[in-house]
């Protein structure tokens, strides 16, 4: 079928499954449609209502496609690809003429993308930095060199301008290897690690059930990214005269910087991060072994327990090493007490 879709109307496409259609909804929708949406953006067109079969909409992604089912697709407005500033309160460590760090909150998602396109902190730095900030990174990106998953906390470092970009980016792709980059988070997870210091080296790619998640890889796989952390456990809660716990906070150095690295490894060996409902679903019935006043506290907890609580650089312009720090937030703070007991 070489064009899939027949104009309905100016926001409608219609799209009729052949003799040989089968599988998921979304799945054949995506392989049809082709690259003009990723099976992210279908599955979330379903959800929304926007896909339906003889006049009803259909919200199930899974829903089984047959020879002869005629789709309507109602397609989106499109979108301002612009970012507005927005009047986003932001807890600036440090600002010059190059570079501004933040301390970003829980909930903040990094730049705008689908479903997210206000309320980001690119929103939140145009407002505050005006023009100054840098084009490299393309209208919906500028300054940004790194970036943390929307419920991270922690400390952050964007570039004011193209000069400034370029520098930081080389120090991040280098991963410090030769350069004073370091990068530390504190993350509370289920159970203790066996071994109290250690490294975990798991090359990381995408998951093959769900491109957003990323899964531990063969090291010959096509896919597979080099990935090391290196972790320590600071303290251990509710531990047992057995040398066991029921939590521990950890400190993660980074030296390698893939998407979910931290909460992907601790879950690889056993030990999700609580809060985790990605990676650390299948140890929710864990809060049922602690104290009622935890529990509480662990139930009211809904992101993932990850701090980026250090950053250390060097500055683009002068060389000179900056290292900044930010302490355990609020939530994780209250975290901490309520396991300690």
């Amino acid at each position: 079928m070489s064009d899939p879709f027949k104009e309905a109307a100016s926001n409608r496409k219609v799209l009729t499954a052949d003799e040989s259609a089968e599988g998921r909804l979304d799945s054949w929708l995506t392989a049809e449609i082709g690259e003009e949406f990723s099976r992210s953006r279908v599955q979330a067109l379903i959800k929304e209502g926007a896909v339906s079969l003889k006049g009803t909409p259909v919200t199930d992604a899974k829903r089984k496609v047959r020879p002869g089912d005629v789709y309507e697709i109602t397609m989106p407005e499109p979108e301002d690809p612009t970012p507005q500033g927005e009047d986003i309160p932001l807890d600036v460590l440090y600002e010059d003429d190059d570079v501004i760090v933040i301390s970003k909150p829980a909930g903040l998602v990094v730049h705008p993308a689908a479903g997210n396109w206000t309320g980001t902190l690119v929103n939140a730095l145009i407002h505050h930095c005006g023009a100054s900030l840098s084009g490299i990174g393309g209208v919906r990106r500028p300054g940004i060199v790194h970036r943390l998953d929307k419920d991270t906390t922690g400390v952050m470092v964007v570039a004011k301008n193209d000069v400034a970009h370029r520098h930081l980016s080389q120090q991040f792709a280098d991963h410090g290897r030769t350069t004073s980059l370091e990068r530390a988070y504190q993350a509370i997870v289920w159970g203790r690690p066996r071994q109290l210091v250690g490294t975990i080296d798991a090359p990381l790619g995408r998951s093959s059930s769900d491109r957003t998640r990323r899964a531990v890889k063969r090291p010959d796989s096509q896919d597979a990214d080099e990935a090391i952390t290196h972790y320590e456990v600071l303290e251990r809660f509710l531990e047992t005269p057995d040398a066991t716990a029921l939590a521990s906070l950890i400190d993660c150095h980074l030296e390698t910087g893939r998407t979910h690295q931290i909460r992907v490894h601790m879950a690889h060996i056993g030990h999700p991060l609580l809060g985790d409902a990605v990676y650390g679903g299948g140890f929710k019935t864990k809060a049922n072994l602690l104290p009622e006043a935890a529990r509480a506290v662990v139930g009211r907890f809904t992101r993932q327990a990850l701090h980026a609580y250090m950053l250390q650089f060097e500055h683009p312009r002068t060389g000179e090493v900056m290292h900044f720090e930010a302490p355990l937030p609020d939530d994780m703070e209250e975290l901490a007490a309520a396991l300690r007991g």
